[in-house]
């Protein structure tokens, strides 16, 4: 084979074992549930992704699209989908997506199972270990931020959206919204 064949021949990135389904299962957490914030709020953002890094935030936000469309679980490929977050996952865990899916296990929002993983659909405040390593203006409206996740009147207007035909991120930022304007 020349040169030329050699480099028009698609490359691949992963190995069969790679691109094997990968079964992905909530998390049931009563309190978290109830409290929790969701993968693509605000708090999120500001308070989670400076301890996970933002590619295990942007793991934890596409599965929680998946959640909307399968909220008793589905299957994924994790190669492919490293590769639609810009990430590889060539070397498994020590890839990129491969240690950013590995710190969201090491933070609690996600544990192996015997097939796969199960994965928290609401997101915990952040614990206070982590909180006090956050610059101090952070810490100190931790505690306005971290009632957004649990009010009641925000979660029914959550819902009343989402049955409205409101997709389920753009519900929840609505609901965060209302909350910080109280």
């Amino acid at each position: 084979m020349d040169r030329t064949e050699t480099l028009s021949e698609p490359r691949t990135t992963t190995t069969p074992d790679d691109s094997c389904p990968t079964v992905i299962r909530p998390w049931i957490d009563a309190i978290v549930d109830a409290r929790g914030h969701d993968p693509r709020s605000s708090y999120v953002e500001r308070y989670w992704v400076a301890t996970i890094g933002p590619s295990a935030a942007w793991i934890m936000r596409r599965l929680a699209d998946e959640f909307d469309l399968a909220p008793n679980g589905f299957e994924i490929d994790l190669a492919a989908t490293a590769r639609s977050l810009g990430m590889s996952y060539r070397r498994r865990e020590q890839s990129p997506f491969g240690r950013a899916l590995h710190r969201c296990v090491m933070f609690g929002l996600i544990r192996p199972s015997a097939d796969g993983f199960e994965v928290r659909r609401r997101v915990p405040n952040l614990p206070y270990r982590q909180l006090r390593r956050l610059p101090e203006d952070f810490r100190d409206e931790h505690p306005a931020w971290a009632r957004l996740g649990s009010t009641c009147e925000r979660r029914d207007l959550e819902r009343s959206l989402v049955d409205a035909g409101v997709p389920p991120a753009a519900a929840a930022r609505a609901g965060e919204v209302i909350s910080l304007h109280r």
